[in-house]
């Protein structure tokens, strides 16, 4: 089996682009089955990552059928982001064999995100094997990938300090609102969505105790129940319009597939709140705030994109750390490329062991005959070990006599390596 990663991130694809191709979780399973079925006579092993800075489908198959599959899978990402082929092919990376390997195992690390190290990635992609094996299309080698990749991403996080170093977008979102608003604790806060990252956004401005925090969700229990950890109050999506002028900030992150918060809310809200600054972060891909609203004088818009400028390094500790996570990544990739390598003879090892098993049938089975008609039984094992022995030998020996030349110099240099192995004495055991 042969595997390759075809995808797009914040590195290849603005973010309007990468919103056209973000995938929900409950969307995730479908689309997967929707893929194979695009395929008809193919069915390989696929995975589906999205999140807010890429959209990766990850495909296992025979090598053979490897290269056939890369313009198929092209082709339908295309049509599910509403792009030409051609405009996709501009943004996108594939990555084939080792190189795909590697590149799974540097996005659980940390290492491909916008943030050095951020750990909410391995959540993600956790989910994105769970949602594979829901829809049937994970497969033995995915599978195998996968869980090197979780076991390699837990080593880079205990044994180095990339996570130590990382600065979230909820870190950096508070740090930009502190540059704009003299005081965080004379501020309001509303977050938009219930998920993790806004949890995370949350947590992050609780620390700085503003005046009044709120948190809005489509569900106003799970909006409730988050907003009861850090006591703020829980609205309704819908009241938005009517009170989006009571905050000075706003952080967005939902899954909704448009925007939430239009550019006419926005111009009601700062006349409401006559022109008063509004700090304003959309954390979501696809966009929850409408792009147009950073063209009003008085709103600070920034997207996840925005954000990535803000990461600053850390210095010669985070390189080191880097160096340290590459290794193990290194090895990581070498073990996968080694089991991938062993799989591709299975079934020859398999066709062997089937082989041999039928010449022993039916060797024993003639040794029995002779046993019954009374033969000696030294004659029977005899005939039996030269019957086996003729029958594994006969196509080796039929291949050197067929040959002639340098096929011949290669075909017995082979043949003395599988069958003429000199085993070494241990002078060791000439005592036992």
């Amino acid at each position: 089996m042969s595997v390759f990663a075809l995808g797009l991130n914040h590195t290849t694809a603005p973010v309007d682009l990468r919103g056209r191709f973000a995938f929900a979780p409950e969307q995730l399973s479908p689309a997967l089955r929707a893929f194979r079925e695009n395929l008809q006579r193919v069915l390989p092993e696929a995975a589906l990552l999205s999140t807010c800075n890429r959209t990766e489908l990850y495909v296992a198959a025979e090598p053979a059928q490897v290269n056939g599959l890369v313009a198929p899978a092209i082709d339908w990402l295309a049509g599910h982001g509403g792009v030409s082929t051609d405009q996709l092919r501009h943004h996108t990376y594939v990555l084939e064999h080792r190189d795909a390997a590697r590149h799974a195992f540097r996005v659980a690390s940390g290492l491909d995100s916008m943030v050095l190290g951020e750990p909410q990635i391995l959540g993600q992609m956790k989910q994105a094997v769970r949602e594979a094996d829901m829809a049937g299309t994970l497969g033995t080698t995915l599978h195998q990938l996968f869980q090197r990749t979780f076991s390699v991403a837990k080593d880079v996080r205990t044994s180095t300090e990339i996570g130590s170093h990382s600065i979230s977008m909820a870190a950096a979102s508070v740090r930009l609102a502190a540059q704009l608003f003299e005081d965080l604790r004379d501020i309001q806060v509303l977050f938009v969505g219930a998920g993790e990252m806004i949890e995370l956004v949350a947590t992050h401005f609780a620390a700085r105790a503003p005046k009044g925090m709120a948190i809005a969700n489509r569900t106003l229990e799970r909006g409730e129940k988050l907003a009861g950890r850090f006591g703020a109050q829980a609205l309704r999506l819908a009241d938005l319009p009517h009170r989006l002028h009571e905050f000075d900030a706003i952080v967005s992150c939902t899954a909704s597939t448009l925007p939430i918060i239009g550019l006419g809310a926005v111009r009601s809200a700062l006349k409401a709140r006559r022109h008063r600054p509004m700090f304003m972060v959309d954390l979501a891909v696809p966009r929850d705030i409408e792009p147009e609203v950073a063209a009003l004088s008085d709103v600070y818009l920034y997207t996840v994109d925005d954000l990535s400028a803000q990461v600053q390094s850390a210095g010669e500790k985070r390189q080191a750390a880097v160096a340290q996570a590459e290794a193990i990544i290194d090895a990581g990739v070498q073990s996968f490329t080694h089991w991938l390598d062993q799989r591709a003879s299975v079934p020859l090892i398999q066709a062997l062991n089937r082989q041999a098993d039928d010449w022993r049938a039916a060797e024993i089975a003639r040794a029995r005959k002779l046993l019954a008609k009374g033969a000696d039984i030294d004659t029977v094992l005899e005939a039996l070990s030269r019957g086996l022995t003729q029958k594994m030998l006969h196509g080796t020996m039929a291949e050197l006599h067929a040959s002639d030349g340098e096929q011949r110099a290669q075909m017995a240099q082979t043949v003395s390596r599988l069958f003429l192995r000199q085993t070494t004495r241990n002078p060791a055991d000439d005592g036992r």
